[in-house]
């Protein structure tokens, strides 16, 4: 396949294109800096310097693609991710030939959208009846990437990620290794719904690979099994050194409100359809290995 990923230098977005070129496939990557550009020509990824905005830069180039991976972040992406889904089923129909394949499009979700639920059990078929604030626009993005007519929309929703560079977990790293005190924002009792950055990649070259089965679904990625925040908190404190015991904050802000959001997920769909299994150990399991490589990640002693 030749397979276009937008963020390709991203903690989704790179481990995504290594996987890729791992899989024998050929890997376009948009990227904004010349810097990032020699990282990914490095990895055997064809780099495209440009601003995710300036889709003129790399559309016209699903002619001949098989799939486009939007794996953007950043404080606008409800508005970027609809301007990517409607530019990318736009260019389909002016530069795709008539008679090719339709187009696989993956647009990054999140298991966010489930919402708050320290009870029920909930999956990649559940209906979403409470998103929290800041991803309640996805539900109805998940509708349109899935039900566009130009492209085969599929929807994959990573849940919090661990491993390599620490994700969204790097701050609290960083505030445990240099500040010597571990803190999270919420309440005690919660857990963590996560996946390490390679199982998600993973995830997202076997639902291009099989893009006819997958298309039009909504993918959890997530492991098997929650972990306990607290544990997570305690076991941060014990690696880390920092000064027991952790403690709660009250959240100053819709992020740090959604980072308290325990979901109890059972995703299996992906295994189902996909063949996918999560095969990095668990968070708590090797978390001095996880930990340890953030540091390096950042050149911490």
């Amino acid at each position: 396949m030749k397979v276009l990923i937008l963020g390709a230098t991203g903690f989704i977005g790179f481990p995504m294109a290594q996987a890729f070129v791992r899989a024998g496939h050929v890997v376009y990557g948009q990227t904004r800096s010349s810097d990032k550009a020699k990282q990914l020509a490095a990895e055997e990824i064809t780099p495209i310097v440009a601003e995710v905005t300036d889709t003129a830069a790399y559309l016209p180039l699903v002619a001949s693609l098989d799939a486009v991976i939007d794996a953007i972040g950043g404080p606008e992406i409800n508005v970027l991710s609809e301007l990517l889904l409607n530019a990318a089923a736009d260019a389909v129909q002016a530069h795709r030939p008539p008679h090719a394949p339709k187009l696989t499009y993956i647009h990054t979700s999140g298991t966010w959208v489930h919402g708050e639920d320290r009870t029920d059990i909930v999956g990649d078929t559940t209906p979403l009846t409470r998103p929290i604030a800041l991803t309640a626009w996805r539900l109805a993005h998940e509708q349109r990437v899935t039900a566009n007519p130009h492209v085969n929309g599929i929807v994959v929703r990573p849940s919090l990620l661990y491993g390599r560079s620490g994700s969204l977990l790097a701050p609290f790293f960083r505030r445990a290794c240099v500040e010597r005190r571990v803190e999270w924002p919420g309440t005690p009792g919660g857990r963590l719904a996560v996946v390490h950055t390679d199982d998600l990649a993973e995830l997202y070259v076997l639902a291009a690979e099989k893009a006819a089965v997958a298309k039009g679904q909504i993918f959890d990625g997530s492991n098997d099994v929650t972990e306990s925040t607290d544990a997570f908190l305690q076991r941060l404190v014990e690696v880390s050194g920092a000064q027991a015991p952790y403690r709660f904050t009250t959240p100053a802000n819709l992020f740090e409100s959604a980072l308290n959001t325990t979901t109890i997920i059972r995703p299996y769909l992906g295994r189902a359809l996909l063949g996918w299994r999560p095969r990095k150990a668990g968070l708590l399991d090797h978390f001095h290995i996880y930990y340890n490589a953030w540091k390096a990640a950042e050149g911490l002693s």
